[in-house]
């Protein structure tokens, strides 16, 4: 009775382990998220009374690869300070900026006052990616975005 028990067992404990082990592994991975990607001005007819400053009190200049993130990926760890690569775009973005609640799964990228440029853009699914740990630490809510150098022409 004892080894038909134990034989039961056995294939459920190496399928978990090999389960956690797998994880392990992709954990050191990349994680791409499925995104609608969107751009928006620095315009109080498309954010509010202070179109140059952002969700978290950060100042907006043009230039800058600055995107707001749906509130859904907030809670994904592309919090405030966030670096995130966007597949086929060069370069890196910052996340320092919310969308309007009623957007999920989105990305706004920021395009200074360049209404035509925006609209032009229009709305893509795009992939895109955290570099380095997702989750905002202490040490980026301190300091400024992107120096002048890291930012867009």
């Amino acid at each position: 009775m004892q080894r038909y028990v134990a034989s039961r067992w056995i294939p459920w404990v190496s399928a978990v382990l090999l389960g956690l082990a797998s994880s392990a592994v992709s954990a050191n991975e990349p994680h791409w998220f499925d995104v609608d990607v969107t751009a928006y001005n620095a315009s109080a007819a498309q954010t509010d009374p202070t179109p140059w400053v952002a969700a978290w009190g950060d100042e907006l200049r043009p230039g800058m690869r600055a995107i707001a993130v749906s509130r859904d990926l907030l809670s994904l760890g592309l919090g405030r300070g966030a670096r995130v690569v966007i597949d086929g775009l060069p370069g890196e973005y910052v996340v320092l900026d919310k969308t309007h609640r009623r957007w999920t799964r989105r990305v706004d990228l920021f395009m200074g006052e360049d209404v035509r440029k925006a609209l032009n853009w229009g709305k893509r699914k795009m992939r895109i990616r955290c570099i380095g740990a997702c989750a905002a630490s202490p040490a980026r809510r301190s300091g400024a975005a992107f120096p002048a150098s890291e930012t867009a022409g």
